[in-house]
């Protein structure tokens, strides 16, 4: 395929910042990658990238090829695995993503028992709380979690979640309970990654903005301080099922609590499903649906 190789190095070097760094993903010499780029500027006739000793940047030209070209590799990789693993077992590499302690108390035990059934799935498992771009990072797979932003990949629903706005018995009696939204803005809030809390009010969906002098993006942490009083949280059932169930901590505001938002499948639209991704996510789905994480 014309420029096939070109690109794909431009691709790569854009993607992992440098020649050098390309070159180790490519296994090739970053000369070959230099002289692959140069080929491809000289037949685009434009220059794509500005190169100085310390770092690249892409043209305005270069912007444009890369936007278009970057989800090509990936692309045909799940042609190419469409085929040869029609009739096969999963195999090869699988890269996905998750929030750490729902991927370390769920998804992790998940896939280490899918490994044992299909141990030739070569699993690269990023926990991490950041959202990831799943094309610029090369991932196959995240789990994500309430209501999805970004449009442009493809989604199933894993199972269902709901969080609470809980506190503990110590901060109730010390600090009362708020009856409306309204009186959230008097008490102590914990917050995490996020600085809005959603809820349901009149049968529409809310977000209120919340100001807090305590934030962390350990959902862990955050329960700690729940527990001891520090102040109100709102936190998935995973975390708090239990302590709502033991009465160590109160469900506040009941009657605005969101119906029950998703854990989703998310991943690329640019290329269709592959059979090993189509399987781990049926795997998934009917575990949790077997055993729902709350």
């Amino acid at each position: 395929m014309k420029n096939w190789e070109a690109m794909e190095a431009f691709i790569e070097v854009v993607r992992q910042g440098s020649f050098s760094a390309a070159a180790i993903q490519l296994k090739v010499s970053a000369s070959h990658i230099s002289r692959l780029i140069t080929q491809l500027e000289s037949e685009l006739g434009t220059t794509l990238l500005f190169r100085t000793t310390r770092r690249i940047r892409l043209s305005e030209a270069g912007e444009l090829y890369y936007q278009h070209c970057r989800g090509l590799p990936e692309a045909l990789s799940s042609a190419e695995e469409v085929i040869s693993t029609l009739n096969q077992a999963p195999i090869g590499p699988f890269k996905m993503t998750c929030a750490t302690t729902f991927g370390e108390r769920f998804i992790a035990p998940l896939m280490n028992d899918f490994l044992i059934d299909h141990p030739k799935i070569e699993l690269d498992f990023h926990l991490t709380n950041r959202e990831v771009d799943l094309i610029e990072e090369g991932y196959d797979l995240a789990i994500r979690m309430g209501a999805l932003k970004d449009s442009s990949h493809l989604s199933r629903r894993l199972c269902d979640r709901a969080e609470y706005l809980c506190a503990s018995r110590s901060y109730v009696d010390q600090h009362g309970i708020p009856h409306t939204l309204a009186e959230l803005s008097k008490h102590q809030c914990l917050i995490g990654s996020k600085n809005h809390w959603l809820f349901q009010q009149d049968g529409q969906r809310k977000e209120v903005k919340i100001v807090s002098n305590w934030r962390s993006n350990s959902g862990p942490a955050l329960l700690d301080a729940v527990r001891k009083g520090l102040g109100i949280a709102q936190l998935p059932d995973y975390y708090v099922a239990d302590d709502l169930a033991s009465g160590h901590l109160i469900a506040l505001l009941p009657q605005y609590q969101y119906p029950y938002s998703g854990v989703w499948l998310v991943y690329p639209k640019v290329r269709q499903p592959s059979p090993k991704l189509q399987k781990i996510c049926d795997y998934l789905i009917h575990r949790l649906k077997q055993n729902p994480p709350f």
